[in-house]
């Protein structure tokens, strides 16, 4: 056991050399702030990627009929187009929560007096759900809606804008020509996360009941179809069904494009991972280097107090009181600077969270692990390179300690 006599010397020691003692936890300071700030914000970017693609869609699955695409070569065949059919097969399957089609085609509508071209995109049921869409003003399709084909349509907040550049979301219940065909405007919202284009939303969309859009167009089938998975582990799994059940209703010479956000998000894991990595090494490198300069310090406090600890040794201090002695100093450097470190760190995670913008909804993390690792860490350090300073002094003579000038 360390007596209370070895930690008040060690504390007395440090407390009459005060700046020696600062500016050696300095470097551990900023090792421990550095681990803690790294791992929040590894977690903070995972945190925000998966916010982002869970924008467009949480668990999502999607598909397309490939053949007759550009650079695709093959023949479009009305008989291998996805149906609603298709979707329903898909939506009996294990790991499925629910699916969604929309078909689109370009159409018109006269702003100010010109003509500005848009998407009309005939949606089914659970496209909300799924797409996870931000209705500024208005509701989205009711099942009634749905049932009867209302004439009524959702419009996007760039293309309401045009259209009433004063007050976008007035437009709601009002009317609007799009092509030959009148609509009610129920809504007006934008995407939670823009895809610029890359979905079937675009900038000027108006969205209206899918089977509106076959009543008018006859088509029956969907241009692009979702399926959403139960969990994110049940994503691959839904990517297979899907392609097994499109494979299997369909000729053998159909070719379909099923895709998922898995390796969108795989790839942000890695980016994440390599920059921790990178963040980590430097954190570590901080704290070598201070765990060098404590022991610079240590051993030329050693030289310093070599007439002290021959005096100790000389009236009774054992070699293993000499040796905890210094080792507790350097403990304390260490578990204090790691202790300022950390408060650093939170400190910081409370001065920038209330800057953060509100729309992006996000709550600065402090891991407990990364606290824990960085006090860990850094007293492990000290101790480490504190060991040989402190046994070179356990090692003095007296009589030679005690004739040292």
């Amino acid at each position: 056991m360390i007596s209370h006599e070895t930690w008040g010397v060690a504390i007395d020691a440090l407390r009459a050399n005060k700046v020696r003692a600062a500016l050696t936890m300095l470097g551990v300071m900023i090792g421990a702030a550095c681990i803690v700030l790294v791992v929040t914000i590894a977690t903070l970017g995972r945190t925000y990627v998966l916010a982002q693609i869970e924008g467009v869609g949480s668990n999502l699955v999607y598909a397309f009929y490939s053949n007759g695409s550009a650079g695709s070569g093959g023949a479009r065949s009305l008989a291998d187009e996805i149906t609603l059919g298709d979707m329903e097969a898909v939506a009996a399957q294990p790991g499925v929560a629910r699916v969604a089609g929309t078909y689109d085609m370009p159409s018109t509508v006269v702003v100010n007096g010109i003509e500005k071209s848009v998407a009309l995109i005939g949606v089914t049921e659970g496209f909300q759900d799924i797409r996870n869409l931000q209705i500024l003003r208005g509701r989205f399709f009711s099942d009634d809606d749905m049932k009867q084909a209302s004439k009524g349509c959702l419009v996007t907040y760039e293309l309401a804008k045009q259209i009433d550049p004063q007050n976008p979301n007035g437009l709601v219940g009002r009317q609007l020509k799009v092509g030959e065909l009148t609509f009610t405007v129920i809504a007006v919202f934008r995407e939670r996360v823009a895809t610029f284009g890359q979905s079937e939303i675009s900038t000027n969309s108006v969205l209206i009941p899918f089977p509106l859009i076959r009543y008018y167009t006859g088509t029956d089938y969907l241009r692009t179809f979702y399926a959403q998975a139960k969990t994110a582990n049940d994503v691959p799994m839904v990517t297979q069904e899907v392609t097994e059940v499109l494979a299997s209703r369909h000729s053998r010479g159909a070719v379909y494009t099923v895709q998922n956000l898995t390796s969108i998000l795989d790839a942000a894991r890695k980016i994440s991972l390599a920059l921790t990595v990178v963040l980590l090494l430097v954190g570590c490198i901080a704290l070598v280097i201070s765990g060098v300069g404590i022991m610079n310090i240590m051993l030329v406090t050693v030289t310093e107090r070599t007439r002290e600890i021959g005096l100790r040794k000389a009236v009774g201090a054992k070699r293993q009181e000499i040796l905890y002695q210094f080792l507790i100093e350097a403990f304390l450097i260490s578990g204090v600077g790691a202790l300022l470190g950390i408060l650093i760190a939170v400190s910081v995670k409370v001065i920038v969270q209330p800057l953060l913008p509100a729309e992006l909804n996000l709550h600065i993390p402090i891991s407990t692990i990364s606290v824990v690792a960085a006090f860990v860490v850094s007293c492990a350090t000290g101790v480490l390179f504190g060991f040989l300073p402190a046994s070179r002094a356990s090692k003095l003579q007296p009589t030679e300690s005690l004739r040292y000038e």
